[in-house]
């Protein structure tokens, strides 16, 4: 393997871009702690110092300054645990010859980093600004949606609109993005991503999608679980034309069957409709949750298409095509291919 020179790097970039999108591979050494509250989607945690050598040498650089803070860090990571460090910071620039370097404010631990690098032949620029400015670019971005051309897609549950959504490159799924499916019964069961790195995967969307005529999305209220759109792309929602998506009622119950209950677990399908039972009522609950229970245990594919029947008869669960803000500029039906 032919390698580089070596020399003494301070090398940086400024190319947020690339790094939101995902276009580079981000060695992201922060601790796991900071790294747990927000993050670049293809950036890979491998700190410089973990959450409690952290909280010792902020604990030296209160009491004693930022040089025998330095030390303290030093004396911290050293030897083979150092080694093990920069080894795994090499195995990632090896993979990926783009790499970058990025701390909470591209400073000293980046720095530092980058020089124990340079010293093993690895030449690495450090994000300029580290996270901090990778957070103020991606609010920029998010902030830009207002110029843009939005088309709202909406339809109750089980006309596909996800499906739909997926045929179009110029769409963006929020609710994959927030890992939560708005769908009484269509839950990703998974954890939803923190706000900040659920900025940044929106982010890298709109930039994907900043060169095409408009944007696709699927019509959503303030709040996907429990994070919250940007005010920019809501209130750009808000204003946009709805198309609004519709399958015979026959074809949703078929759709739900086939897309969410199949599958599931009777213990994920009953918490679902518990999730909704405010909605259904006392009466009506008991009654479907009766018929789930008793679809589960006959396993007849027509004993869950009772239930559910009588869930959509009794609300309409995730109706929103009558928000007089926007203007329906087309309606249509989706045909369901047969399985």
């Amino acid at each position: 393997m032919n390698f580089p020179p070596i020399f003494l790097s301070n090398d940086t970039t400024d190319d947020y871009r690339s790094i939101v999108v995902g276009d580079v591979a981000v060695i992201d050494v922060r601790s796991p702690a900071e790294f747990s509250r927000g993050a670049i989607s293809s950036a890979r945690n491998l700190p410089i110092l973990d959450d409690a050598e952290r909280e010792q040498v902020g604990i030296t650089y209160r009491t004693r300054g930022r040089e025998a803070a330095i030390t303290r860090g030093h004396e911290l990571v050293s030897g083979e645990l150092k080694r093990r460090r920069i080894q795994s910071w090499i195995d990632v620039c090896d993979h990926n010859p783009s790499s970058v370097l990025c701390c909470w404010r591209g400073g000293l631990r980046s720095s530092i980093a980058q020089k124990w690098l340079v010293e093993n032949r690895r030449n690495v620029p450090c994000v300029e600004g580290g996270y901090k400015s990778l957070r103020r670019y991606t609010q920029k971005v998010l902030e830009s949606v207002a110029n843009r051309n939005v088309v709202v897609l909406g339809g109750r549950t089980g006309t596909g609109k996800t499906e739909l959504l997926r045929e179009f490159s110029n769409a963006i799924d929020l609710e994959d993005l927030a890992r939560h499916r708005g769908s009484a019964f269509g839950g990703l069961n998974e954890l939803q991503p923190m706000p900040q790195s659920f900025d940044f995967a929106l982010a890298a969307e709109l930039l994907r999608t900043e060169s095409l005529q408009f944007l696709l999305i699927e019509d959503e209220s303030r709040m996907i679980g429990k994070l919250h759109l940007p005010p920019e792309l809501f209130e750009s929602m808000a204003r946009a034309p709805l198309v609004v998506l519709d399958a015979p009622f026959e074809q949703r119950i078929e759709f739900t069957f086939n897309n969410y209950v199949i599958g599931q677990d009777y213990a994920q399908l009953r918490n679902n409709l518990q999730r909704i039972e405010k909605r259904l009522g006392g009466v009506n609950y008991k009654s479907i949750s009766e018929s789930m229970s008793a679809a589960m245990e006959s396993g007849k594919t027509s004993d869950h298409s009772n239930w559910i029947k009588s869930c959509w008869k009794t609300t309409m669960i995730r109706c929103t095509i009558t928000n007089s803000r926007k203007s329906k500029i087309a309606s249509f039906s989706m045909v369901i291919p047969e399985r």
